[in-house]
């Protein structure tokens, strides 16, 4: 008999406990971003903040109703009534029912510890704010969950007070209890028991109206999501996570792996997002990260750039034969894309591969023979300190010149920079910095010798590139540079040291990179910047002899 999948809903915090990450900051327009970017994505609810704490959050609540979300639920978060004030006099639960939201997300201690040591508050009075907050604020015609804080830490050191908090807010009216791990120390084993032992409490309260559980796991023993699988396993229908896994300290769980995992490792016994969603996931990602300014991590489970990257030769052999040989799911699955890497430990199945997905493969010119050849020449280049992993434009451009289909569009015959520099009472002072090139420019063999100033070596040089081919090929004023990054391959050898520059570029086409290498820097980003000129240049030389506009 087929079971009906359970549905797992999902609880979007990145508003307000992943604004807790070090480092980010969401303005007001931002804010609003991102909560209408969750609900195109299809989470069930998103926390947009604390109304109560400041300005923006306040001002958050007041626009996002002018264009209500299509699935989604807002919720707003807040906290139990003060000590010695009733809910109706405490300004904060104030401003929370008046925040215009359906919802209300109410965290309370669920420690012993915490309400006596922490909050300084008797047990009593603690089970008495949770009870009169929840009871007031569903008095008020709102829905209320209950975050209950530190919960895990307080049911491993005194059981029954920590269950007693999630029955009082159970009979008080809340629809939903979170089991929070807040300090994020706690076990898959831990959190299993934990929730279980939560299920029966809650189960007791009230036999006509059901109370689900769900989970807020945080990362500091780096099982966040591992936390939040095992919760759902034991029976929570609700998971509180962020995206990308940003919060405080080491992080919450992140949501999109928690909802992956959820679809694709658990054999249909959950229903997790719309169909389709998912597969919308790497981009939603991605997007946080650009949002956020937070740096991606490359190998994030599913989105990551590298999570289906493969450099070893064996295993793009295999994937060529059957991806599920290295692929535990298929990367379109989440929006994301095989990357195959070539470097000094590829094997001709690498080489092959990478001249597939670029169109570089000729039946005329691609026989063993170049194959051996390109992968020669790789490991030649790897050797000197070169990396065409991030370097497409410069991958390519080798293999035209192997096959012997490269054609310069100038040769280069020299280079200068200079920077002048003032010391006026130790603060230095830029006052010039100036490029000059010599090139042999296209069938002419023109000599076209030029100089430029620039915001630092790099810019100049750039700049007097331009303006010696810009007039013979003015396709390049088209191309922008997007990105420069340095980085010292052997830092033992001091001022010594090989450098290598990766430069990013774009034009209203597409992006590529470039890598130069060489012990002066300078030296290393005129190769890359050569090379991301002439990739420029091909690619227009390619359009014309295909006919294209």
């Amino acid at each position: 008999m087929t079971m009906t999948p359970v549905l797992i809903k999902l609880y979007d915090t990145t508003l307000r406990d992943g604004a807790q990450a070090e480092g980010v900051s969401f303005s007001l327009n931002d804010k609003l971003s991102v909560a209408y970017r969750l609900d195109e994505f299809g989470v069930d609810f998103v926390e947009g903040g604390y109304p109560a704490s400041n300005e923006k959050d306040r001002a958050f609540f007041e626009r996002v109703v002018e264009k209500t979300p299509k699935s989604a639920i807002i919720c707003a978060f807040g906290m139990t009534r003060r000590k010695g004030l009733s809910p109706a006099k405490d300004p904060g639960l104030a401003q929370l029912v008046s925040s215009g939201v359906p919802i209300l997300t109410i965290v309370g201690k669920s420690s012993a510890f915490q309400a006596k040591d922490v909050l300084c508050v008797s047990l009593d009075e603690n089970l008495a704010m949770i009870d009169e907050t929840i009871r007031f604020a569903v008095s008020s015609g709102k829905r209320v969950f209950y975050d209950a804080e530190h919960f895990f830490d307080g049911w491993k050191f005194n059981p029954e007070y920590a269950l007693e908090t999630l029955r009082v807010a159970a009979r008080a009216g809340a629809e939903v209890v979170v089991l929070c791990d807040t300090n994020g120390g706690s076990t898959p084993e831990e959190i299993s028991s934990g929730t279980r032992a939560a299920l029966e409490a809650t189960r007791e309260v009230d036999a006509g109206r059901t109370v689900e559980i769900g989970v807020h796991a945080h990362n500091d023993c780096g099982l966040a999501v591992a936390n939040s699988l095992a919760a759902v396993d034991a029976g929570a229908t609700l998971v509180q996570g962020t995206i990308n896994g940003i919060g405080e300290r080491c992080g919450n769980a992140d949501l999109l792996v928690v909802a992956a995992n959820l679809t694709f490792k658990k054999n249909g016994r959950y229903e997790v997002l719309k169909p389709g969603s998912l597969e919308r996931a790497t981009a939603l990602s991605r997007f946080m990260y650009e949002l956020t300014n937070v740096n991606p991590n490359p190998s994030q489970p599913y989105f990551g750039v590298s999570a289906f990257a493969h450099k070893g030769g064996m295993h793009v052999s295999g994937i060529n034969r059957d991806s599920a040989s290295y692929e535990h799911v298929s990367p379109a699955a989440v929006g994301n894309e095989r990357r195959v890497l070539v470097s000094e430990l590829s094997g001709k199945a690498n080489i092959v591969a990478f001249l597939k997905k670029y169109n570089l493969q000729d039946d005329q010119t691609l026989d063993e023979k170049t194959i051996s050849r390109i992968l020669d020449k790789v490991t030649q280049k790897e050797n000197q300190g070169y990396q065409f992993e991030a370097a497409d434009a410069s991958f390519k451009l080798l293999v035209r010149k192997v096959k012997g289909e490269f054609l310069p569009s100038f040769k280069r015959l020299n280079f200068q920079t200079s920077v002048v520099v003032t010391d006026v009472n130790d603060a230095l002072t830029t006052k010039a910095t100036v490029a000059t090139v010599k090139l042999r420019v296209g069938r002419r063999d023109e000599i076209r010798h030029e100089v430029a100033e620039g915001d630092g070596p790099v810019d100049a040089l750039n700049n007097a590139l331009r303006k010696a081919l810009e007039e013979i090929y003015p396709e390049l004023r088209d191309m922008k540079l997007v990105d420069y990054k340095v980085r010292v391959l052997n830092s033992d050898a001091g001022t010594a040291a090989t450098t290598r520059v990766i430069i990013e570029s774009k034009d209203g086409e597409e992006r590529w990179s470039t890598v130069g290498v060489s012990e002066n820097v300078v030296e290393a980003s005129w190769i890359a910047l050569c090379d991301s000129i002439e990739y420029k240049l091909s690619k227009s030389i390619s359009s014309k002899e295909k006919g294209t506009p």
